[in-house]
């Protein structure tokens, strides 16, 4: 069992607000621009802040860290996010085709987490996944700007598909303020 000594005293790079990840003038998610206009514009801006958010949480970190897991039995890390994501990616196209559905990046049910292991090799990799398959997912996507349009064996609508995306990358980023914390003491925000 964990003491408190052994815990990571709790730091910021802010110095506005100390439970803020960030200073807001260096933030990069911050636009002081106007809102975008239209349904379609404000899901993708939300969807490339909590990526942007992700990929935040960490920076910094080694391989160790990244794949350092939170509290036992889970076998959640920041890499397995990573990977996680990636292969949640690959899953929507699966959801928007009538074809037969896409491999499984890692293999079996939880591989990701579970291969999420300190090597730098698997880091690299990982974050390489995530970006082709972010890359590829918002291709495909792109050709469909009506978001009442439903698609694939499901008819599920690019509307759903777009919320859910917003959704999984923000519950994740969640689970990233606590795992980051756990890390090294940076807080979230």
């Amino acid at each position: 069992m964990a003491r408190m000594s052994d815990q990571p005293a709790r730091w910021t790079q802010s110095t506005v607000h100390l439970d803020m990840w960030a200073d807001p003038d260096v933030d990069p998610r911050n636009n002081e621009g106007p809102s975008p206009d239209g349904e379609l514009a404000t899901l993708l801006d939300y969807l490339s802040d909590y990526r942007m958010t992700l990929r935040m949480k960490c920076d910094g970190l080694d391989a160790e860290q990244l794949a350092r897991r939170s509290v036992p039995p889970s076998t959640m890390s920041l890499l397995g996010l990573i990977r996680h994501l990636a292969e949640v990616e690959r899953d929507w196209r699966n959801w928007i085709t009538d074809g037969d559905p896409l491999p499984k990046l890692y293999g079996k049910k939880d591989a990701d987490f579970h291969g999420a292991v300190a090597e730098q090799a698997v880091v690299d990799a990982a974050y390489a996944d995530l970006a082709r398959e972010q890359a590829e997912t918002d291709a495909a996507l792109a050709a469909h700007t009506d978001l009442g349009v439903r698609l694939g064996k499901d008819a599920t609508s690019v509307r759903e598909l777009q919320v859910h995306r917003i959704e999984e990358y923000a519950r994740h980023c969640g689970h990233a303020d606590l795992l980051r914390e756990c890390v090294d003491g940076r807080v979230g925000q």
